[in-house]
Formats: C-alpha cells, structure tokens, sequence
C-alpha cells in the first residue's frame, strides 16, 4: 500500500480548520473539505474512513502541538511570574496565528464528539500549564480559587486580548500584550 502522503494530510488539516472557523463543526462534510483541500473525496476517505475520525485525528494532533508552543520556552527555575508571562504570549501568538486551528479546537472541545478520551487526553496534555498554576498557588502567589478558574481567567484574558487584536480594536504589539498580560497577572495574583 502507497504510504499516505504528508502534504495532503497538511492541506486535509488546513481545510478542515479553516472550514469550521467559517461555518462550523456541524455543517462540515467530507465533500467539501475534499474540494477545500483540492483532492478527491475518494482520495478523503483514504485518508479518514469517517468525519467523526477525522476530527477526532485532527483534535488530538492540534491540541497536541498546541500544549508544545504553549510550553515553549518556560524554563523551570525562572521567576513565576516569568513563566507565566511566556506562558500567556506563546497562548496569544498561537491564537493570532493559528485563529482557524484555535477555533476547531474550541468548537470540538464543545461538541457532542467531544469523549471523555479526549477529556483524559487534554487533560494529560495540559500537566505543564496546570502545574505552573498550582506551584503560584501553593507559594501563595496566586488566588486560592479553584484552579479550572484560575486557567480559565488566564485562557479568557489570552482569547479576549486576541479577539481585540484580530479586530483590529487594538494593535497586535508590545505595549499592549504587556498591558493585557499586566490585568491578568493582577486578575489572578493573591
């Protein structure tokens, strides 16, 4: 059998992604991610026996290089407030460059494909952010709250700042992700 080529998986990806950030989760189908990605649908199904597999390969595959850029560059042993800052700008940088992947991602995690496999797998995945979370916590630096909030005040902060920034509210540079990370920090710390 003919090894599965890496640039039709690419382009398979990219439509999909760019797909659901158009017009969603449940209106994709095969044929029109086919014709997005510019191959067969035979050629698809080659590929993806099924819709539900496919979206599945491509949560985990996505949510997998996300936690990696998320994680890139936070050093163990630097300040925490530091790492979070990192933390916080890899988050930013992928949702504006990533915006299509961002939102198939968002709309899988909310939808009725979503399995508790999935749930175990994000949550396996996000073992970095969450403990970075927890050592503030128990070093008292950041709110005793429980920590789906805490990671939630910082993933909010890091959508809304970008939904700003991709619409033009406000401009994508320095000052402003230092000003929005600022309201974060101070959102979360004790």
């Amino acid at each position: 059998m003919k090894p599965k080529d890496d640039e039709k998986q690419r382009a398979i990806a990219e439509a999909t992604f760019n797909l659901v950030a158009q017009t969603g989760l449940s209106g994709l189908t095969m044929a029109d991610i086919a014709r997005t990605a510019g191959i067969a649908t035979s050629t698809l199904y080659v590929y993806h026996p099924s819709k539900d597999e496919l979206i599945s390969q491509l949560y985990e595959e996505a949510k997998t290089a996300t936690m990696q850029r998320l994680m890139d560059g936070v050093l163990p042993g630097t300040p925490l407030r530091s790492r979070v800052r990192r933390l916080w700008g890899n988050l930013l940088r992928h949702r504006l460059d990533r915006y299509a992947e961002v939102v198939f991602q968002e709309q899988y995690y909310n939808s009725p494909w979503f399995t508790q496999g999935n749930r175990e797998l994000s949550t396996r995945l996000m073992a970095g952010f969450l403990a970075l979370m927890e050592e503030g916590q128990q070093q008292e630096i950041f709110k005793p709250v429980p920590l789906p909030l805490l990671t939630a005040s910082v993933v909010g902060s890091v959508r809304e700042t970008g939904n700003l920034i991709r619409t033009q509210v406000l401009p994508d540079d320095e000052a402003v992700h230092q000003a929005a990370f600022t309201l974060c920090w101070d959102a979360i710390k004790a």
